[in-house]
């Protein structure tokens, strides 16, 4: 069986899909996997050994169309689910095509009548009822995340750091999913470990504000790397705190503790890191804290975010308690430790 996953971007939702290939290898003999993605986002799986062949859309999404249909797919596997991706099956005129449920109508009531009709479940699990038909179903493994041999060395990194950090995820999609540079200020203020600032060039210029206020124990490597860099930068920390972004996805899928902090968006939308068998709240993973401002009546305010507060408040960041993300913190540092001991 030659089967097409279509997942066009981004980063933590493509990371998402990645237990969906692993059980399609696993659980059908002999399939081949072919996955169509975004040609930047080509790198989160070119290390995939459960991946046969990766496609690639750079603009022309005919010009993909039609090398595609040379290949006679016997299945489709739409993990968008978007118009874009309905036209690639649409062309490709195979029998045996399922998408995942996107949930749009509960998302839209939950973001604007704030009544939550989602599941208490992960992304995940709705990416798998795409692969029910198939007979394929969840391992409870968790994601994976490929990443090429080491790149990375002691002379890439301060030796204050040398003995393991915190990795702090700066960045994100969109300003309401980032916690403001004055809040990550306090928290390096209040750590005792060493910290490093993750992020794209985008954030270089916040990471080197967050850094100014003690340049010896926070590193801003913000811009310095590329993705698969900063990826092991991810899978070298003791502890992640991150904002809800791509990065955090990646935590999990290296078993990293994760603190994760919300905004305008709230884990009951599905994307928290997930390790295999937690769900957000009714069955929570002891590797995962959540931090969120349930205080504020207005979130969550979208399912994505925006470029500045609606209200403009900005509680649901602003209110988030860095005395309680430090413990957080000090309380999984401290278990990495002695679970490293046993």
């Amino acid at each position: 069986m030659k089967v097409l996953v279509i997942r066009f971007s981004s980063i933590g939702d493509i990371v998402l899909t990645t237990p969906v290939v692993r059980c399609l290898r696993k659980q059908l003999p002999g399939v081949q996997i072919h996955y169509l993605t975004k040609v930047a986002y080509g790198s989160l799986l070119a290390q995939n050994p459960n991946i046969d062949r990766l496609w690639y859309l750079h603009d022309n999404l005919e010009e993909v169309i039609d090398n595609l249909k040379k290949e006679k797919f016997d299945c489709v596997i739409d993990l968008h689910n978007n118009l874009r991706t309905l036209k690639v099956r649409r062309a490709l005129k195979v029998k045996k095509t399922w998408a995942f449920p996107k949930l749009n109508i509960r998302k839209w009531i939950y973001t604007n009548l704030k009544v939550n009709l989602m599941p208490d479940a992960s992304i995940v699990e709705r990416y798998f009822e795409a692969v029910r038909p198939l007979g394929v179903k969840n391992d409870g493994l968790g994601l994976d995340q490929f990443i090429p041999p080491q790149q990375l060395s002691n002379r890439d990194i301060p030796m204050s750091h040398w003995g393991g950090y915190v990795g702090c995820v700066i960045g994100a999609s969109l300003n309401t999913k980032k916690l403001p540079v004055a809040q990550w200020q306090a928290f390096c203020k209040l750590s005792p470990y060493p910290i490093m600032l993750l992020g794209g060039p985008e954030d270089r210029e916040a990471g080197n504000e967050i850094a100014a206020a003690d340049p010896i124990k926070v590193y801003n490597s913000c811009g310095k790397f590329n993705l698969t860099e900063s990826a092991e930068l991810v899978k070298m920390a003791k502890v992640v705190v991150a904002n809800d972004t791509g990065l955090m996805h990646m935590a999990a899928a290296f078993q990293k503790p994760v603190v994760s902090l919300w905004g305008n968006t709230t884990p009951g939308l599905g994307m928290f890191p997930y390790y295999g068998q937690n769900n957000a709240y009714s069955r929570p993973s002891p590797l995962s804290v959540i931090m969120e401002n349930n205080a504020v009546g207005c979130r969550p305010c979208s399912k994505i975010g925006f470029d500045k507060c609606p209200k403009g408040h900005f509680r649901c960041m602003n209110g988030l308690d860095m005395t309680q993300v430090n413990q957080a913190v000090e309380m999984l540092w401290k278990e990495h430790i002695n679970n490293k001991k046993q």
